[in-house]
């Protein structure tokens, strides 16, 4: 987003990006129902309303894009105009204050990424399938 918008202008043109039920979430719905695996979604009463939520389980699944969340922010932050590194910076921050308040209250958190989806959606869904077999 160039530099010269106002906080105005920026914020508008944030709130149309739509990041609800992006393609990557639906690729891991989809490996999951074929596992037979029932969930809810975005479940509004959960910190950071996870993308999938496994209620009984008390297991919350986060599925974040690479640059939205800043997988490994500090290798190329030096790349973005201020706006965004405080942007980025503060979904880092938004995204460790959420997963604390859910494992305080006893929540298990797996967070996929962007990338690894894309590489292997199959993978990512044993790692939230290995995690319900625990309890």
């Amino acid at each position: 987003m160039p530099d010269h918008l106002t906080p105005e202008q920026r914020s508008r043109a944030m709130r149309r990006v739509k990041l609800k039920d992006g393609s990557l979430e639906k690729l891991v719905q989809r490996e999951l129902r074929t596992r037979g695996l029932r969930f809810k979604r975005h479940v509004r009463d959960l910190a950071g309303r996870p993308d999938i939520v496994f209620p009984e389980q008390k297991l919350a699944v986060f599925v974040d894009g690479d640059f939205w969340h800043g997988w490994r922010l500090p290798a190329w932050e030096y790349k973005l105009s201020k706006f965004w590194r405080d942007k980025l910076r503060a979904n880092r921050v938004r995204d460790q204050r959420n997963f604390r308040r859910l494992r305080s209250a006893g929540w298990r958190v797996v967070r996929l990424w962007q990338h690894e989806v894309l590489a292997d959606a199959a993978t990512c869904t044993e790692r939230i399938v290995q995690v319900l077999r625990r309890r």
